[in-house]
């Protein structure tokens, strides 16, 4: 079957003009089957084509869907257009699984908007059922699609970012100052997120030269202060200069002289400097700011206004809470917020991870597998469950999942790292060596892929290139356990049983286990030192009594 073909220039119609076109021609088709498929990603559709959402059942939803727009406080982040465009593939996957393959030619892609051009990306990895053509097209030159608040609730920040500052340069502070500040707050965060942060601060600055109001002059202030904390360049990072513009916000924001207005002003400020302080390794100071955040919040903010603000509150109460030890208190901030808002998948992630590190782990698998049902399809729940299901012993449930993540995101640099540790587990060296080469292309100086390759090098007998990769691992991280003793074996292996028992003892000071004392009691009884390796392999038996290796060697 062969669509039209689809002019996707953005300026007409900006985000998803593909997609929504896509969708106008497989989302009735699909209706005929029955409407479960439909349902199962009625998020990723109504965000594409807004137009087909009262043909679309609604299955999931988060509490700002009914919510003010002014009480909306959460925009998505950059990410989201990469959930939407994964949730629709397998949309039109699972539709043309039913119908045969289709092809659709688009006109003007190089003039898209980069949601769709992310999602013929993802589609085209993803469906082989549909082949997507390019044709010739002229793009138009006509003003850009202005629909700026699904613009800033869906995430589309490009869009945001682009037609936001072609009207700012028409529109000036003295036209109509409300709209100029809800476009350059609007704009500004937009171009934040796609990590244009310098002409974010350029607009904060001609902000500061136009206004005198307090509450904008507060806003800016302290997100001029998340500029500084936040920067997508590291470098750039700066929690000293933020901690300046941070007070200067709450200043400001104190002398608000409306009680509500104030409390949550104040509020959202005090909470932006609880991040400030945490990039400052102050988390006591963090707790106390975001806990009077609540107070105010409690005491003068009406009890049916601003639910995300309060719920957010909690969740990183909640955070910090887990952070210093009181995980029973972090528990329950964090059931309070996915309480208030069960459609919200990030709170079962972070809950799901404090479950994980208290051992909980079919708890911490429900959470998982509750953010994966709330959400479009992203990486980390289906990341998080493969170390649960690894920890089980499940290598091939913890390889699915591992899987999928990287098929939803090639780019998601963690995927490469624990996917080659377990290919190298499972001895498939090649395929760890490709983890390894494509995880490092990502993320160059990541200390557990170096000491994957020593272990893939070493299998294959290339010692000299196995010693350079634990050398580098350790360079960059000497804490990390599985690169000392990687050395260790190789020591050991190359007829030197000193220094493979220099290594693992190392090893065994960060980490006591049964397999590291067993590795050093073979190479401490090469060395001659029996006595020290029968300590060894006892305190092994101690550990671990079913090691088989270990009974062996102490009968002998």
């Amino acid at each position: 079957m062969n669509l039209p073909t689809f002019d996707v220039d953005r300026r007409p119609h900006g985000p998803y003009t593909f997609g929504a076109a896509l969708l106008d021609a497989l989302v009735p088709a699909a209706l005929a089957y029955g409407p479960d498929l439909v349902a199962a990603h009625d998020i990723e559709i109504r965000a594409a084509a807004p137009h087909l959402a009262a043909r679309v059942p609604r299955s999931r939803g988060s509490l700002a869907d009914g919510l003010p727009r002014e009480q909306r406080i959460l925009i998505p982040g950059a990410g989201r257009t990469l959930r939407i465009a994964n949730g629709l593939a397998e949309f039109v996957r699972d539709h043309l699984a039913r119908t045969g393959p289709l092809a659709v030619a688009v006109a003007n892609l190089a003039a898209a908007d980069p949601t769709d051009v992310q999602l013929v990306e993802v589609l085209r990895r993803r469906v082989p059922e549909l082949v997507i053509t390019e044709a010739e097209g002229r793009p138009g030159d006509g003003p850009f699609s202005t629909d700026y608040d699904r613009f800033r609730d869906e995430g589309f920040h490009h869009a945001m970012a682009e037609a936001g500052l072609a009207e700012l340069e028409r529109l000036t502070h003295d036209d109509d100052p409300e709209r100029w500040w809800t476009l350059l707050h609007r704009t500004t965060a937009a171009l934040e997120a796609i990590g244009r942060e310098p002409a974010a601060r350029e607009l904060y600055e001609r902000a500061r030269r136009a206004a005198t109001e307090p509450g904008h002059r507060a806003t800016v202030a302290c997100s001029i202060a998340m500029l500084f904390v936040r920067h997508h360049d590291p470098v750039r990072r700066d929690p000293e200069e933020a901690l300046a513009w941070i007070n200067e916000a709450i200043t400001i924001a104190s002398l608000l002289p409306d009680r509500r207005e104030r409390a949550f002003h104040l509020g959202f400020d005090l909470n932006a400097k609880a991040l400030v302080e945490v990039r400052r390794g102050r988390l006591t100071a963090a707790l106390t700011l975001v806990e009077q955040a609540i107070e105010l919040a409690d005491r003068d903010l009406p009890p049916d206004r601003h639910p995300i603000h309060r719920l957010v509150l909690r969740a990183n109460r909640g955070q910090l809470l887990g952070v210093l030890g009181r995980t029973g208190e972090a528990l329950a901030d964090y059931a309070a917020a996915i309480a208030a808002d069960p459609g919200y998948p990030d709170y079962y992630l972070d809950r799901g991870t404090l479950l994980h590190k208290l051992g909980r782990l079919d708890e911490a698998v429900a959470d998982y597998e509750s953010a994966m049902r709330v959400s479009p399809p992203f990486p980390e729940p289906y990341y998080n469950r493969a170390e649960v299901r690894y920890t089980r012993g499940d290598l091939a449930g913890a390889q699915a999942d591992l899987d999928y993540a990287l098929e939803l995101d090639p780019g998601f640099a963690p995927g490469y790292v624990n996917r080659a540790g377990l290919r190298a587990a499972l001895g498939d060296q090649a395929g760890a060596r490709a983890d390894v080469e494509a995880g490092l292309r990502l993320t160059p100086r990541e200390p557990y892929l170096l000491c994957v390759l020593g272990q893939v090098e070493q299998a294959a007998g290339r010692r000299a290139a196995a010693r350079a990769a634990y050398d580098g691992a350790l360079a960059l991280d000497g804490g990390l356990v599985a690169a000392w003793a990687g050395r260790g074996g190789l020591s050991f292996e190359e007829g030197a049983p000193e220094a493979a028992v220099a290594d693992l003892t190392r090893a065994l000071e960060l980490e006591e286990r049964a397999e590291l004392l067993f590795n050093r009691a073979l190479a401490l009884r090469a060395a001659g030192r029996e006595r020290e390796a029968r300590a060894d392999l006892e305190r092994a038996a101690r550990l671990d009594p079913d090691d088989p290796d270990v009974r062996r060697e102490l009968a002998r």
